[in-house]
């Protein structure tokens, strides 16, 4: 088929839009993104455009009606629901509802919301006990691609979508009202079970909001445990989360954030953090890798197994960010698995994404938090170097997206699989820093010098599959996060006598300490400038992100010249 010029129109450039930006320029086609900033900018900007099709795979507002009601250029919202179903809250509902069936649909926009002429949807089964941004990431991302190439390739052969009819018997989906606060209340005297599955639902945005340690907070990152206490009571602190009884069992929460009083903003921060001052007397357990498959203990962060010469780490932080004492405890426990008898380790991320780097939220709730963020990343580097000097092969899996040092953490491996689907972004600039986590020592030794400086410096995604053609991927799994677990393991355990990765192996006998240390030196002196002297505007970038500040414009990297293509 021919080249298409698409627009795809986002409330943000998300993982979402990250991809279909990736596939579709993949594919051959002429690709731009106009995020929404207001009705008249955005209507004018995409009717002088001249594109022959506009997509919107993740937009909160509403499209401007000068351009759904323009005949020639079909605008198409990707709605994570199923056929049928329209609303704000589709995802909420599935999982609070235990939906066992669910899908995406692709439909043109009109006045109605949701309502419009249908041009594709996708189905897949619902994943037991999913929160809605592991859902999202997972199962509705892979079926929103299938839609996207799916409208691209119907759109190239004059296809007419057609009209939403309830009369027929496969429209299962039905409108449903946006979720609000008093559909997602829970009473700590119920299951557990129960609150998880209301905190799941409301998982990332908005959280549910509930009375915890006689204040008022919206609460995420639910863990069950199978311990008894009194309903709605401390029972414990680990790590970064508290343990609170419930009707049934108890469940740990990892993450919180205070109800705002007027005129005030909240964000969300680690729990043992937000409730600081009222957890005197609560019992703390003491940290501790989790080594055993069918342990009591069901909130632990990093887990590790063995499976044969293989020994597998697992961390698995909330949103993927790293926090100081997060990457402590990394540390620890990669000097511990360091002294395991295995030949391969292999280093993993859990649900959700990878690696975003350092903690941002907590970097910007501390009193000095240009000295937090110094403090955070010589941790993070710490991290690095242990991965960087393991005697075993080291291979790192990454089961979803990676982000800046989370991807640089990913290349202090010797050996990066990733899961079909994932999205990489290995830049720093956009929030002010230089970057550090030994780059300037494994990207160019990956890609090679001038491709390490055109890769940070354009601050683009990237797919995994152009990170494998690069050299900074070495192979890729399923896209499924069960079927990728499985195959990932079976494919560390392989690499050792792979002859595809013998260049990993020998490089591994050639290990320069020096250089590496010279690396981390000269990147730290660039990141105390930015982070401790605020020399381009970190400080700032990183408050604008934590609050959610919405962007003034479409940076003009992600804009096609298409004036320069003809």
């Amino acid at each position: 088929m021919r080249s298409l010029k698409i627009i795809l129109l986002s409330s943000a450039f998300n993982g979402l839009t990250q991809r279909a930006w990736l596939e579709l320029r993949q594919s051959g086609h002429q690709v731009s993104v106009q995020l929404f900033t207001n009705e008249q900018e955005v209507g004018a900007n995409i009717q002088q455009s001249g594109a022959d099709l506009v997509i919107c795979p993740f937009l909160k507002d509403r499209v401007p009606e000068t351009l759904w009601r323009d005949a020639s250029r079909p605008v198409v919202i990707i709605h994570p629901g199923i056929v049928g179903d329209r609303g704000a809250s589709a995802l909420d509902w599935a999982i609070t509802l235990r939906a066992k069936r669910w899908g995406v649909t692709a439909l043109q926009a009109v006045e109605e919301m949701d309502a419009g002429p249908i041009w594709s949807s996708c189905e897949f089964d619902m994943p037991p006990d999913v929160r809605k941004s592991e859902l999202y990431n997972g199962p509705v991302s892979d079926a929103a691609m299938y839609c996207i190439r799916d409208v691209v390739e119907k759109f190239g052969t004059g296809f007419a979508p057609a009209p939403l009819d309830y009369g027929q018997a496969h429209v299962r989906g039905r409108l449903q009202p946006n979720m609000k606060q008093s559909d997602r209340a829970f009473l700590w005297q119920q299951p557990a079970v129960e609150i998880k599955r209301r905190i799941d639902a409301a998982d990332g945005q908005p959280g549910v909001l509930t009375q915890l340690a006689g204040g008022d907070y919206y609460v995420y990152d639910a863990h069950l445990d199978y311990r008894a206490g009194q309903p709605g009571q401390l029972l414990a602190v680990h790590d970064d989360a508290v343990l609170v009884g419930a009707g049934e069992h108890s469940l740990w929460l990892g993450a919180l954030r205070r109800k705002p009083e007027a005129g005030e903003e909240t964000f969300k921060r680690p729990a043992r953090h937000v409730l600081a001052g009222l957890l005197d007397g609560v019992p703390r357990l003491d940290w501790s890798i989790n080594t055993h498959p069918h342990c009591e203990e069901s909130y632990q962060p990093i887990r590790y197994r063995e499976y044969g010469r293989v020994g597998e780490l697992t961390f698995e932080f909330y949103n993927g960010a790293m926090s100081t004492e997060q990457c402590q405890r990394l540390s620890e426990a990669l000097r511990w698995a360091k002294a395991q008898d295995t030949s391969v380790l292999l280093v993993r991320g859990g649900r959700g994404s990878f690696s975003n780097g350092v903690h941002l939220n907590v970097i910007q709730a501390a009193p000095e938090p240009g000295l937090e963020a110094w403090a955070n990343i010589q941790a993070i580097d710490d991290v690095c170097q242990e991965m960087l000097t393991a005697r075993q092969l080291v291979v790192s899996g990454l089961t979803g997206n990676a982000g800046a040092g989370g991807v640089m953490l990913a290349l202090a491996a010797d050996l990066v699989f990733a899961r079909g689907g994932v999205v990489l972004n290995p830049h720093y600039k956009t929030m002010g820093l230089y970057g550090s986590e030994y780059w300037t020592y494994s990207l160019p030794r990956a890609v090679g010098e001038e491709q390490a400086r055109q890769l940070t410096n354009a601050c683009l995604p990237l797919s995994a599959r152009e990170a494998w053609r690069l050299g900074m991927v070495h192979d890729i799994g399923p896209h499924d996060p069960h079927d990728f677990g499985v195959w990932l393991r079976q494919a560390a355990g392989l690499a050792l006598n792979d002859d595809r990765f013998r260049p990993q192996r020998a490089r591994k006998a050639e290990l320069d300490l020096e250089r590496m240390e010279r690396c981390r030196q000269a990147e730290l002196l660039e990141m105390r400038q930015d982070m401790v002297e605020n020399r381009g505007q970190f400080l700032e970038r990183c408050r604008n992100f934590v609050f959610k500040r919405k962007a003034c414009g479409t940076p003009q990297r992600l804009v096609a010249d298409w004036a320069q293509a003809r």
